[in-house]
């Protein structure tokens, strides 16, 4: 059966679990007091009544919002052009990964919330202060708040790219601005911002291009054709741009660009 060590290293730890099962018991603290106030969250029952589904439901599509909110955000803003635009100014500089992406973001975010105010502070006068005044119910406080919003993309949308959803949704084109659903402008906005981005790019891209143009040539007449035009090329494009001041132009002409 059991050795003379098994039984002792048994009866070992029997004693000491006993003994600490009997400290614990002895020295139960009390709760610790509640500092902050916060009050316990009930556990989640089934739903009784239509109110208390109706509560759980709108608590869902405020969740499915908040999830929602950074492609929302990308989608009905000035961010989409302002990123792309940044983006490519990065390329033609070839400059690899200066600025970084995190530098890139935050600048085309904060020009965002420059470029948004008077229309996030229509949409905060006309429907988000009197939702939390009471004044107004959710369906009336959207439908006041998506209309500055609205204007604004109406003013960026391109025509050709409105008609061409309208056409795809089957919406009459004879249709006025102000019945076009939104679920065709967003789209539509998308679209136009990406062309326009893309334009402002290209006009960006062509002086540094004619620089790598003249150093590759340069450099073949020289006969140096093991030398990369892009490492003697680089400085040059950045004299250029620092003299030229830059950034300073770049912004300008994105802030102006939706004014």
């Amino acid at each position: 059966m059991f050795s003379t060590r098994s039984k002792l290293a048994l009866l070992t730890t029997v004693l000491l679990l006993g003994g600490a099962a009997g400290t614990l018991q002895a020295q139960e603290t009390p709760p610790a007091p509640d500092l902050w106030g916060i009050p316990a969250l009930p556990g989640v029952e089934e739903a009784r009544t239509p109110q208390q589904m109706t509560n759980t439901v709108r608590v869902l599509l405020l969740l499915t919002v908040l999830s929602l909110a950074p492609a929302i955000l990308i989608m009905t803003t000035c961010f989409t052009r302002i990123v792309i635009v940044l983006s490519l100014l990065r390329h033609a500089l070839a400059t690899q990964q200066l600025p970084p992406n995190q530098i890139i973001v935050g600048l085309a975010l904060f020009l965002t919330f420059m470029v948004m105010t008077p229309t996030w502070q229509q949409v905060n006068e006309q429907a988000l202060a009197p939702l939390m005044a009471g004044k107004i119910d959710a369906k009336k406080a959207y439908d006041l708040g998506i209309q500055p919003m609205r204007r604004f993309m109406f003013g960026q949308v391109r025509r050709a790219d409105l008609a061409m959803f309208m056409e795809v949704a089957k919406v009459d084109p004879n249709t006025q601005l102000k019945d076009v659903p939104t679920t065709v402008l967003v789209p539509s906005f998308i679209i136009s911002e990406l062309k326009t981005a893309f334009i402002m790019g290209f006009v960006l891209y062509l002086p540094f291009l004619i620089i790598d143009m003249v150093t590759a040539s340069v450099l073949i007449s020289m006969g140096m054709l093991m030398l990369p035009p892009v490492l003697i090329s680089l400085p040059f494009k950045l004299l250029l741009f620092v003299l030229a001041d830059g950034w300073n132009l770049v912004v300008r002409s994105l802030v102006q660009s939706f004014l």
